[in-house]
């Protein structure tokens, strides 16, 4: 270390290894206290470590990605700030960081999340700042050339004041993995997220910007289901006398959100659950709905088999209809497939893909971005991307879960 026009401090050798040695014990330390021991362990080991790094240790905030700007087209302006919190992002983490048997860090994300929510007051937040509370809509664009000349670099994110229907299913699938293992929520977020149920409930019906953050509000069908994740889960946390409310109401819209999807969201046309009514278009996205139980039977097979065709690029899946000509796969949704191939009892094919996907992994240090070019392995878009990471490991959990009979696929 120097400074201009001072001393230049020259390291002792042996004090650098040491410190070297001891980062190593430390890793290695917390490696070892991930109990998963199935499929594609060291992948999964990998992902827990950039998630644990991905980790703001002041507050147990977990970015999204460590970068801004890193381009997601190469034919399109699309370059975002993913240095937030996401609490859709919190919710995956905390649901594969629980199988992996790590606790610390998982109590102290869901005690960062429930804080926030409690000093807003409102409805939950697309994403927060790592350090607490919501920045704000406002971008900030720099006319420098950012990661082989793309530009622009920004910081902000626009997403913060959207509407977005499944961040509801989103808050409530992490509450209730929490309690399922054997937490206990206090009375004030008892409360709280009693409220927030109840405004599910009555917001399931409104036009929002969807998962995929769009500009134009709509009824998009996996909008619709995040609400019916939330109300089934708000449902089961009242049986469990961890929240009060009116179970039978959240239920009963539950059910009337069931319906409307298998009505509404059905296109026979495409033989698939389409992006929104009417478009005739497919959402990645609906995936997740394999995976949180909505439907696991004829009719999403078929979704799956219509996505693999039409928004398919080898083993990988562009996000939803028309990206193909503006940005590269979408890794996450990659691996989404994986997961509920597996639990729509076809898991010799999920295996398949599995291995076709991590074959195809763009470095030799397992580090995901969040998108991948098909043609040649590229990756585009912000990294260490915690999303793709969560997905890579939710697919090897859920292959060893339905192999070992953890959880019953449809067959």
């Amino acid at each position: 270390m120097a400074t201009e026009d001072g001393p230049l401090l020259v390291p002792d050798p042996e004090g650098l290894d040491r410190g070297v040695d001891r980062t190593i014990e430390a890793w290695e330390r917390w490696s070892a206290s991930c109990t998963y021991d199935g499929p594609f362990r060291d992948e999964v080991r990998r992902s827990a470590l950039l998630l644990k790094q991905l980790i703001f240790a002041p507050t147990g905030a977990i970015a999204a990605a460590a970068t801004t700007s890193l381009p997601e087209s190469r034919t399109t302006a699309k370059n975002w700030d993913y240095r937030y919190s996401w609490i859709r992002d919190t919710a995956f983490s905390l649901t594969a960081l629980f199988q992996l048997g790590v606790r610390e860090e998982t109590h102290a994300s869901i005690t960062w999340l429930l804080s926030l929510l409690r000093e807003e007051g409102e409805g939950p937040g697309v994403l927060h700042t790592l350090a607490g509370g919501r920045p704000g809509a406002d971008v900030t664009c720099y006319d420098v050339p950012g990661w082989r000349g793309s530009s622009p670099v920004v910081t902000g994110n626009r997403a913060t004041d959207q509407l977005q229907l499944g961040v509801y299913g989103d808050l409530f699938s992490t509450v209730q993995v929490y309690v399922d293992h054997g937490n206990v929520l206090d009375a004030p977020t008892g409360r709280l997220l009693t409220s927030i149920a109840d405004r599910a409930a009555d917001d399931w019906r409104r036009r929002d910007a969807g998962m995929w953050e769009l500009e134009d509000d709509r009824h998009y069908t996996t909008s619709k289901l995040g609400c019916w994740v939330a109300l089934t889960h708000a449902a089961h946390l009242a049986d469990l006398g961890q929240i009060d409310g009116d179970a039978g109401r959240w239920r009963h819209e539950a059910e009337a959100i069931r319906e409307w999807v298998g009505t509404e969201g059905w296109s026979e046309n495409l033989g698939a659950y389409e992006f929104h009514p009417g478009s005739d278009e497919l959402d990645a996205s609906i995936l997740l709905h394999a995976i949180s139980g909505f439907d696991r039977g004829e009719r999403m097979i078929r979704t799956l088999d219509a996505l693999e065709e039409k928004l398919g690029a080898g083993p990988h899946l562009y996000r939803y209809s028309g990206m193909r000509s503006e940005e590269e796969t979408f890794l996450a949704c990659s691996f989404w497939m994986v997961a509920a191939r597996a639990l729509c009892g076809q898991v010799e094919r999920a295996q398949e893909l599995m291995e076709q996907l991590l074959a195809q992994a763009p470095n030799d240090v397992g580090v995901l971005a969040e998108m991948l070019d098909p043609t040649t392995g590229a990756h585009a878009g912000n990294l260490p991307q915690a999303l793709s990471h969560l997905a890579l490991v939710n697919a090897a959990l859920t292959i060893h879960s339905v192999r070992t009979g953890e959880v019953e696929p449809v067959s």
